[in-house]
This record gives structure tokens, C-alpha cells and sequence, in this order.
């Protein structure tokens, strides 16, 4: 079965003759205009999957930070879904998949402005051989571009400027998170390099995860959670909604990691989801050995990001893992993760729901995992991506945030924040006329 999955994607022919791996490629292979249908309806199944992992995040980070922040997390989340697709669909699209429109090398390329559609059938049974459609395309590929900045957001809850971070947003989406990917899935320098990035571990996550790291240094921690050295517990105000937003997540990833087989291929879409699971499933159970080893009980919030971890650190390699290669991958991913959220927290570095540690340790663990376990992946070429990409976004992380915070800030005032940002942003409570059961 594997063997099968690994020439899929290696040869871009599956065995019911849907076509090319790449979003956008003309591919000669043909298919019935029933196995057309069926791929197509599995790459629109996909994207309503991805689509509900917004949910996910946003009860995730809401769950996991205090209840006078809940609206602004909410509306972060919303907004973010709306400049993803808007950016994404004026040039992300078109810097991604540029046509072989090379500017530069194979390092920045641009396809022009808007969204084209091919005529008739190339644009629709014609337009990757069979596979999906090009409208399909954009609108899948679209979800996963506001991933980037959803990540963002979680790592600078509670005390970031709405409108700044708004801002931030849509330059971040709309030009570095594109470029990046064009290098490995828009057939760039890194896909010359053989590097392999199945579904993101590092062209989503990790992208997300070093904007998030520029973003927590220039924002510094928030007040009260480091005093006089010592760092402070900020509970999260409602773990059911965490665990909710979790679980949301994993069942949004099936779409994720399973139509990034980009065809309804029985076999490979069927052992991507073997292997994401089972990944998830090893990084729970890491994770809660790990929190009750060194916290002395059960963290329930460190087991949530065991399981993102094991999520994020599969992706990479979903595809082309060994079964035990993916338990391994997710239970490692489980272990560090937990070991990261000490390390961030001693550095003084404040992310109030772990997303440094699941979207960019697990998200390097899982790219460099690939060239691990593999043979046919160097683990040269996947360092190189990870070094590469974390150059690229976290210097364009800074270059967009520090004239923000010099010409507006970045940082909503100590009164407001204390405060909370319902209230002071958008001039509403998040449970108006309930009683919430907190100290803070």
C-alpha cells in the first residue's frame, strides 16, 4: 500500500488515472467523466474540511486564553478566513503557481493579477487531467493560505492591536506565504532540490510559526504573566472549547493531509488518513506521559497540542511514512512539543496557546522526519527547506511588523489589555448577561 501511495506521488498517475501533483499542471493523462465527477466532488469534500479547521482554531485559542478575549479571537479568526481568500485570490494564487512565469530563478515568479479560468474543458476535466478543476484548485489551495496567519494569532492573543495585526495579516498572507510555497509546490528551486513537503509541515505551518516567532519578540509577553523572573500561569478560560477546537482540527486535518492527494485515489487518500491518525493518536499519548513526567499530573491542554503536534509533524511526510515511521514521527512530536512550551517559557517568550511549539518545532521535526525515515528524500535537501524558509519568513515577519509598530503599534495599553480586548476593541462581552465562573 505504501509502495503504491509513494509511485503516485512520485510518478503524478493514479490508478484511476487522475493526474499531476502539482496545483495548475496541464496533465496528459484523460479519465472518464465519472471519475472526474468523483475526484472533483473529494477535492470540494476537502476544502469544506479545511474550511472547518477555522472553526477549530478559533474555539482552540478561545478555549485556551481568557474569557475578556473571546470576541477578539473570534473575530481574528473570521477575518483572517475572508483576507486569505481575497488575497489569495487577487496574487497569492498566481505568486504559488506561476505558470513557469519565473522572475527570478526559480525563487519568485508571478502569473499576473486575478483568477483566469482556461475556456471549456481545459479548465475543467482537461485542466490536470481529470483531477479537479481549476476553480477547485483555487478554492483549495485558497484555505490553506489563511492557515499561515491563523497561526500568527494564537501566539500573539490578548494583547495585540486588532487593526495592526489585521494589517500584518494580509501583506504576510498575501506575498510571503505564497512565495515560499511556490519553491517546493509551484515547482521552484526546492522541488529541484528533491525536498518534500507533502501538505505543509513546513510551507503552512512552519510559515506560520516563524511569523509567529517575529511577532511574540517585537510584542513582548503579557502583563502579569513574568514577574520579577518568574513566570505566572494565565489559565484559559473554558477546556471544553479547547478540546472542542482540537478535535475539530484533527477532523478538519482528514481534509487537509487527505486532499492533498489531490485526487480521490483509493489507496493513497485512504493511507494518508492511516497515517495522520495514527500520528495524532502517538502524539496524545506522548504528550500525556510526558506532561505527568515533568508536571506531576495530566495537563489536559498539553495533551490538546500533543495531538496537533503529532498532526503538524505528519504532514510532511503523510504520504510516504511507513506506518511505524508515522507513530514514531507523532509520539516524537508529542514529546517535543511538551519540551518546547518549557523552552519558550524560560526564553520569556509568551504564547498563550503553544502554537511556536506545535506550528514551528513540530512543523521543522516533521519536515526534517521525512529525509529520516525516507530513502528517497535527502535529509540535506529538507534542511535546507527548513533553513531556507525560516529565513525567508522570519526577516519578512520583521520587515512587515517593525514599520507597524513604528508608525501605529503594535500593542494595545496595559489599561486595555488589563481590561480586556472584547470590551476596548469591539465594545462587546463575549457572554453578556452570563455569569462566568473565573478569577481573571
Amino acid at each position: 500500500m505504501l509502495k503504491i501511495g509513494m509511485k503516485f506521488l512520485l510518478t503524478g498517475v493514479i490508478a484511476l488515472g487522475a493526474g499531476a501533483v502539482f496545483a495548475g499542471e496541464q496533465a496528459a493523462v484523460k479519465v472518464s467523466a465519472e471519475m472526474f465527477t468523483v475526484n472533483n466532488l473529494w477535492m470540494l469534500v476537502a476544502t469544506a474540511l479545511v474550511f472547518i479547521m477555522h472553526l477549530g482554531f478559533a474555539t482552540l485559542e478561545a478555549g485556551l486564553t481568557r474569557s475578556k478575549n473571546t470576541v477578539n479571537i473570534l473575530f481574528k479568526n473570521v477575518m483572517i478566513i475572508a483576507i486569505g481568500l481575497l488575497t489569495y485570490a487577487l496574487a497569492g494564487f498566481n505568486l504559488m503557481y506561476n505558470g513557469d512565469n519565473w522572475v527570478f530563478g526559480k525563487f519568485f515568479g508571478f502569473g499576473g493579477f486575478g483568477l483566469s479560468c482556461p475556456d471549456g474543458a481545459a479548465g475543467l476535466i482537461g485542466y490536470n487531467g481529470g483531477a479537479y478543476t481549476y476553480w477547485t484548485d483555487f478554492i483549495f489551495q485558497g484555505m490553506f493560505a489563511a492557515t499561515a496567519a491563523t497561526i500568527v494569532s494564537g501566539a500573539v492573543a490578548e494583547r495585540v492591536k486588532l487593526d495592526s495585526f489585521l494589517i500584518f495579516s494580509t501583506i504576510y498572507v498575501a506575498l510571503v506565504y505564497p512565495i515560499v510555497g511556490s519553491w517546493g509546490w509551484g515547482k521552484g528551486w526546492l522541488d529541484q532540490l528533491n525536498f518534500h513537503d507533502f501538505a505543509g509541515s513546513t510551507f503552512v505551518h512552519s510559515v506560520g510559526g516563524w511569523a509567529a516567532l517575529a511577532a511574540v519578540i517585537l510584542l513582548g509577553p503579557r502583563t502579569g504573566k513574568y514577574v520579577h523572573g518568574v513566570s505566572k500561569p494565565i489559565w484559559g478560560h473554558n477546556m471544553p472549547l479547547a478540546t472542542i477546537g482540537a478535535l475539530l482540527l484533527w477532523f478538519g486535518w482528514f481534509g487537509f493531509n487527505g486532499g492533498s492527494v489531490l485526487s480521490a485515489d483509493p489507496g493513497a487518500v485512504s493511507y494518508v488518513f492511516v497515517t495522520t491518525s495514527l500520528a495524532a493518536a502517538a502524539g496524545i499519548v506522548a504528550a500525556s506521559l510526558t506532561s505527568w513526567k515533568f508536571q506531576k499530573h495530566p495537563d489536559l491542554s498539553m495533551v490538546l497540542n500533543g495531538c496537533l503536534a503529532g498532526l503538524v509533524g505528519v504532514t510532511a511526510g503523510a504520504d510516504v511514512l511507513s506506518i511505524k515511521a508515522s507513530i514514531i514521527v507523532g509520539a516524537v512530536a508529542g514529546i517535543i512539543v511538551i519540551l518546547a512550551v518549557f523552552m519558550f517559557d524560560r526564553l520569556h517568550l509568551d504564547d498563550p496557546v503553544g502554537a511556536l511549539s506545535v506550528h514551528l518545532v513540530c512543523g521543522i521535526w516533521g519536515t526534517l522526519a521525512v529525509g529520516i525515515f525516507c530513502d528517497k528524500y535527502s535529509f540535506v535537501s529538507q534542511l535546507i527547506g527548513v533553513l531556507a524558509a525560516g529565513a525567508f519568513c522570519t526577516a519578512g515577519a520583521f520587515a512587515i511588523f517593525l514599520p507597524i509598530k513604528y508608525v501605529m503599534g503594535i500593542r494595545m495599553p496595559v489599561e486595555d489589555e488589563i481590561r480586556g480586548l472584547d470590551i476596548c476593541e469591539h465594545g462587546m462581552d463575549s457572554y453578556h448577561g452570563f455569569q462566568i465562573f473565573t478569577t481573571q
